[in-house]
């Protein structure tokens, strides 16, 4: 358990059916009951809806990208307009990531990619070198060459001032060889200490989670948690490669969770589409994040009791139903499926307010019903 006083894990029941737990993460912007959906709020705004609505909403982790907040409006002037929950207007909880997935990202073309779609200038040749010290790399938005390092990612999530934060790693692709992999952990490990020491120099009343590392290398993986279960981490990210499909990521998840400390708070970094939640959660995973469900809502593809549902099917277009009858949701109050259908029809952009609100409360209500369903040992 971790020996700050502004930060601790409580675990409230463990499943006598698997590896899922009930708990309470405290934080000094407050309580994040597990297991828990994690919403991203890439540029501090969850895409289409307002900070305050959220929090209406209910949900109680939200993660911010430390790259994207650094290079607008800068990590320096958020900090200078009182930190990240002042700027933003949000009183609960926040977690960053340490700006290295999208750094890394660069290199294979989905960050390049998502850029084109914006239509902005395309500067991501992305990586121009990493190193001992850091990554070097040019910045999407006007070009500049920036290097990240242990400690300015460090630096700057204390200048964002989130609640909970995330050391600098390498994210090597899923395709190299085991010896490149093998060099890839190793100086992870070294960055993850580097990062630790930073934010011991400077705590400021925030939480730091290592990120374990290994592929789906099963000795690696171990090796990675061993390592950094050592070092007085406040609690474990899993990234890296989680295998190029569902059932690599739950073999992989089944032989590492066991082996996390189990006082210690755990988060799944960038899964939350429908079909693995379930599988996580019995596996132990306390909190995840994933732009899906409000990604899924932008592009019309609705979640609902009875699985999903695609707002533009012609069957939509006089169906005075609301997306689903179970949801009391802002939309499913309010709006039929025919309106849905007209806004996403038309192009307007409340469609994607009014479909991300669903979405998100779906979500939000889902992992309500499994922390009651793990308190009766139901799963």
């Amino acid at each position: 358990m971790s020996a700050q006083p502004y930060f601790r894990f409580e675990i409230l029941h463990q499943s006598k059916k698997s590896r899922a737990r009930v708990g309470k993460i405290y934080t000094p912007h407050g309580i994040i009951d597990t297991p828990n959906f994690v919403a991203v709020g890439t540029n501090g705004t969850l895409k289409a809806l307002d900070n305050q609505l959220v929090t209406q909403m209910g949900l109680q982790l939200m993660f911010c990208n430390t790259y994207h907040l650094m290079l607008q409006p800068g990590a320096e002037q958020v900090a200078k307009l009182g930190g990240l929950h002042k700027f933003i207007k949000r009183d609960l909880p926040i977690i960053t990531d340490s700006g290295g997935f999208q750094v890394f990202s660069l290199a294979g073309g989905k960050v390049t990619n998502e850029l084109k779609s914006r239509g902005q200038k395309n500067y991501a040749n992305g990586i121009l070198k990493i190193s001992e010290e850091g990554v070097l790399f040019r910045s999407y938005r006007d070009g500049a060459k920036i290097l990240l390092t242990p400690e300015s990612s460090i630096i700057a999530q204390k200048n964002l001032g989130a609640d909970i934060i995330i050391p600098l790693d390498e994210l090597p692709a899923h395709s190299i060889t085991d010896l490149e992999l093998i060099k890839s952990l190793e100086r992870t490990h070294r960055w993850e200490e580097r990062s630790l020491n930073t934010h011991l120099a400077d705590p400021k009343q925030q939480a730091i989670y290592a990120v374990i590392h290994g592929g789906t290398n099963p000795e690696l993986r171990l090796k990675s948690c061993q390592t950094l279960s050592n070092l007085p981490f406040d609690g474990f990210a899993i990234g890296g490669s989680l295998g190029q499909n569902h059932a690599q990521m739950f073999e992989m998840l089944s032989y590492l969770m066991p082996a996390l400390p189990k006082d210690k708070p755990n988060h799944l970094l960038g899964i939350g589409d429908l079909k693995s939640i379930e599988s996580m959660i019995t596996l132990g995973v306390d909190t995840f994040d994933s732009a899906y469900p409000t990604k899924c809502a932008r592009h019309g593809l609705l979640f609902t009791s009875t699985g999903y549902m695609r707002v533009l099917a012609s069957n939509n277009r006089d169906n005075l139903n609301p997306i689903d009858p179970t949801c009391n949701c802002w939309t499913c109050q309010n709006y039929s499926r025919a309106y849905l259908h007209h806004l996403f029809k038309a192009s307007e952009l409340t469609a994607y307010t009014l479909a991300t609100i669903h979405n998100l409360k779906f979500m939000i209500d889902l992992l309500h019903h499994y922390r009651q369903q793990i308190q009766h040992d139901q799963i």
